[in-house]
């Protein structure tokens, strides 16, 4: 019998999954008021997507992950479209994270080059096909690499950041933020004051990778439930902690996007003359952020590779190598990555590649989560007969309650993620819309095309295999 994965394990699972000191400079732009948005964040999002995708992973525990089942619920071109956006978003986002590795290697080599084009431009394909290479070589070696990065790269810059906050203002420094009720209301005024939701929420996507692991717990009902409770808990209490240290000692019109985590500590070694310890915690930054990397980069392409071997793809895109990896589909990935980095050459300046690959990403994430979510509601009656390990509690009524919460949540991101933040230049309203609406509609018809053409290329492999 295999090993069960208790509730502490589950836990520090979704927490590696999820936390990443890459976004809390976003949030940080909301001062104490991202204390609201993040548990705002946590109730229309992360619990109702950590509950669902739990539910379905237990149910239908197949290879595939999502692409299984919204194709249980809606049907095969919409398992397909989910899947394709999983991947599609994750394509989006690399470049985003790895411009925060660039601008975070920056701070060990020569932090001038921080917020230089070119060299951004260079550190994302570069650090790309070498993880692309590596992942290569099996499951083993990335998993390795990614377990390693999340404890190094993550839990322990993101405790030092928040233990940096509390120092820099128990050694009577100012706090650049101010502790009341005032400010812990979020400012309205603006409708571009929200614009920053859609890319708190996105920093909270991400559960449905690891719901797979739901059927393994023991006693799921109970035990799931109170591992989504505990990472959840962390996650917030590490997050808003994070932000609110990064708000204190960087005023918000000086946060950068990309690099504000790492800002954040330099400016307080600084103030200490311990500069020489800067590219020490830089470097684990840098582990951790790869690991992520490694561990988004193959994962989803496994998914991708799910639906090729249903049929949905040509025969080129199911090639797997001797480790099992599907290394056609790794190497489009990785091309298309390179493309979309030219982004850093062309728009204004750093910060604004980010944010529209950012929201671009955002966006796509949504569709597939609505997909999720109303698949959730759908099965529960389509296939009321399959057993699943978990369940949303209270019957039908907490499955249309907690997908609702999640489908609303996703809308409200979806739409916000056209509004440009007033701080950022986007190169204009007209090419920040037009950059969304065109990438979006490319990005979805595409799947739907592929999906029409299936059968071409179906006849011709039974063709060759006749021949054969």
């Amino acid at each position: 019998m295999s090993k069960k994965i208790n509730v502490f394990v589950l836990t520090m699972i979704n927490i590696a999954t999820i936390l990443s000191i890459r976004n809390w400079p976003i949030s940080a732009q909301y001062g104490l008021s991202s204390v609201v948005f993040l548990s705002l964040a946590l109730i229309f999002f992360f619990i109702p997507a950590a509950m669902v995708s739990a539910e379905l992973a237990t149910g239908w525990p197949q290879k595939g992950g999502v692409f299984v089942w919204v194709k249980e619920a809606l049907g095969h071109r919409m398992g397909f479209l989910a899947v394709w956006l999983l991947w599609l978003e994750n394509v989006v986002w690399y470049p985003t994270i790895l411009s925060f590795v660039a601008a975070t290697i920056a701070y060990i080599v020569n932090p001038s080059l921080n917020g230089n084009k070119w060299y951004t431009f260079l550190v994302i394909i570069s650090i790309f096909w070498l993880v692309t290479f590596v992942n290569l070589k099996g499951i083993k070696i990335y998993g390795w690499i990614s377990s390693v990065a999340a404890s190094l790269g993550t839990l322990f810059p993101g405790l030092l950041i928040i233990c940096l906050g509390f120092a820099w203002i128990a050694f009577g420094n100012p706090s650049h933020i101010e502790f009341s009720l005032d400010s812990l209301k979020p400012n309205l005024t603006h409708f571009s004051d929200l614009a920053f939701l859609a890319g708190i929420l996105l920093s909270f996507g991400g559960i449905e990778m690891s719901a797979v692991h739901a059927k393994d717990v023991e006693n799921p009902q109970k035990n799931y439930s109170k591992a989504i409770f505990f990472s959840a808990l962390v996650i917030v209490i590490l997050t808003i902690l994070g932000t609110l240290a990064i708000s204190i000692i960087i005023p918000k019109n000086n946060i950068n996007l990309i690099s504000g985590s790492i800002e954040a500590i330099y400016n307080f070694f600084e103030l200490f003359g311990l500069q020489k310890f800067i590219p020490v915690i830089a470097g684990l930054v840098v582990i951790g952020s790869l690991g992520g990397v490694s561990t988004w980069a193959a994962g989803p392409c496994r998914g991708l590779l799910a639906a090729a071997e249903k049929g949905d793809f040509p025969p080129l895109m199911q090639k797997v190598n001797r480790h099992d990896m599907p290394i056609n589909v790794m190497i489009i990935q990785a091309v298309i990555v390179t493309l979309l980095s030219f982004a850093f050459i062309f728009m204004p300046n750093v910060s604004s590649s980010f944010w529209i690959l950012t929201i671009l990403a955002a966006q796509l994430y949504t569709i597939m989560y609505l997909l999720m979510f109303i698949s959730g509601i759908v099965l529960r009656y389509k296939k009321r007969e399959v057993q699943r390990h978990y369940k949303v509690p209270f019957g039908n009524a907490g499955m249309w309650i907690i997908s609702s919460m999640g489908i609303l949540g996703s809308l409200f991101t979806f739409f916000i993620g056209f509004v440009p933040p007033s701080p950022v230049d986007t190169g204009g309203l007209l090419f920040f819309e037009l950059f969304l609406v065109i990438g979006l509609a490319i990005f979805c018809a595409a799947p739907l095309v592929i999906f029409q053409l299936r059968h071409l290329w179906a006849h011709k492999s039974q063709e060759q295999a006749k021949l054969k």
